[in-house]
């Protein structure tokens, strides 16, 4: 390792651009598991991209730090499944010494394996044995190993209500116990779970930079004020909007979900209605924002009656964007004009009909997933990346003098940071 004294006044600072006058832990491994090969290769590309602006910028710095620069970060493991349903996991190469990164999609059911003649779906649960048994196949060797878990695993099964499981904690609980230094998520569906592991790494971070900039290049004659409100699909995200709101110096409305309280369909109290609590809406954009799109049946009862309430434009973000039952609904309701946009994250496996969809903005989070690596590499503060809010007020001062402008703002490729 380099004896470069540090320079004060950059220790523990960390930005994209190189600015770091820590020293890396060690040589950095990310091990993607079966349902995150994809994104772990979008997150290796911009990674060594990252590094080669550092190698310009601090040549002898990052000539003195084994591994540092390498064209390929990852470190392939093969979690085989016999045809009995066990599985095993085998590590390639060595990880002894490195800062182990494990991506881990657990939400990916285009994995499949056979058991017994039959072919199966990987199942969150299938994803998370796998992960565990990768952990134990580093067997201690590595420096550190952190997992990023985009979408965390058992996240609806956060606390107890009657007789049920906390999974969720328990997990959390379990990867602390395997030796897990950090946990990276984003958009948890409630932070506090972190309470389960009061001492251990766990960081929870929010895309809404990435989903407002995303918004900003491919919507160019989207106003962010004035004809815009932020509509919270329930009052369990309500945070997430009024942070939204206050950003963008727009009003905010709320639905909540009116439920029958003397039934149980599928371990939940059915909902009645959803009712709105807010201004008029009438000749507004709508952003509705939530952290996830799980079949999509709530979002397009919303639209309907934000529609009905003679709403303009209806956009939808989420982080994740399930759509458990298929997209076929959604293309009705752009067909008839009922929404206009929907966006979310590349942070988990979408379907490639998803994908091709014309109402769909696909968000690339793998440059700033890359940022995260290399920052937490360097010990340094998260603090800079973490936080949304100076980016977010820049990306609007510039929106702002581009719709001012002679010439309306073009639409072009979306480089998110």
């Amino acid at each position: 390792m380099s004896t470069t004294p540090r320079n004060e006044s950059n220790y523990y600072l960390y930005n994209q651009y190189g600015d770091n006058a820590m020293q890396p832990v060690g040589p950095i491994g990310i091990i993607p598991l079966r349902g995150s090969i994809d994104f772990a290769a979008n997150v290796n590309s911009y990674l060594h991209r990252r590094r080669v602006e550092y190698r310009e910028t601090n040549p002898k710095h990052a000539s003195g730090c084994p591994g540092f620069m390498r064209s390929d970060y990852r470190i392939n493991v093969d979690t085989l499944r016999f045809s009995s349903g066990e599985g095993k996991a085998v590590i390639s190469h060595t990880t002894r010494g490195h800062d182990i990164f494990i991506l881990a999609d657990v939400l990916n059911f285009s994995c499949t394996y056979r058991m017994f003649g039959i072919e199966n779906h990987m199942s969150p649960d299938d994803h998370y044995q796998d992960l565990k048994r990768t952990i134990l196949a580093i067997s201690g060797k590595a420096r550190r190993v952190h997992v990023i878990m985009p979408f965390l695993y058992e996240s609806r099964q956060h606390k107890r209500n009657s007789r049920e499981s906390l999974d969720c904690a328990f997990m959390l609980e379990e990867l602390y116990d395997l030796g897990v230094a950090n946990i990276i998520t984003f958009d948890a569906h409630d932070a506090r779970v972190a309470n389960a592991i009061p001492i251990g790494g766990f960081e929870n971070i929010t895309t809404a930079y990435q989903i407002l900039k995303a918004m900003v290049h491919r919507i160019p004659d989207l106003k962010l004020d004035g004809d815009l409100m932020v509509v919270s699909p329930d009052e369990g995200g309500i945070s997430r909007a009024m942070y939204y709101a206050s950003m963008l110096g727009c009003p905010l409305g709320t639905f909540y979900k009116r439920r029958d309280y003397t039934k149980v369909i599928n371990g939940r109290n059915p909902i009645v209605a959803h009712e709105f609590l807010g201004d008029s809406v009438e000749g507004m954009d709508i952003l509705i924002i939530d952290d996830m799109i799980s079949s999509g049946e709530s979002m397009l009862d919303l639209a309907r009656e934000l529609k009905a309430r003679k709403a303009r434009r209806i956009f939808c973000a989420a982080t994740f964007a399930l759509f458990t039952d298929g997209t076929e609904a959604f293309d009705k309701a752009y067909e008839e004009g009922l929404i206009t946009r929907v966006l979310a994250t590349n942070l988990i496996y979408r379907r490639p009909e998803l994908l091709e969809a014309p109402w769909f903005i696909d968000v690339n989070l793998a440059k700033f997933v890359a940022l995260i690596i290399d920052a937490i590499n360097h010990d340094a503060s998260l603090s800079s990346l973490m936080d949304p809010t100076e980016k977010i007020r820049r990306l609007l001062e510039t929106q702002k003098r581009r719709m001012a402008g002679p010439c309306p703002p073009e639409a072009g490729p979306v480089t998110l940071g």
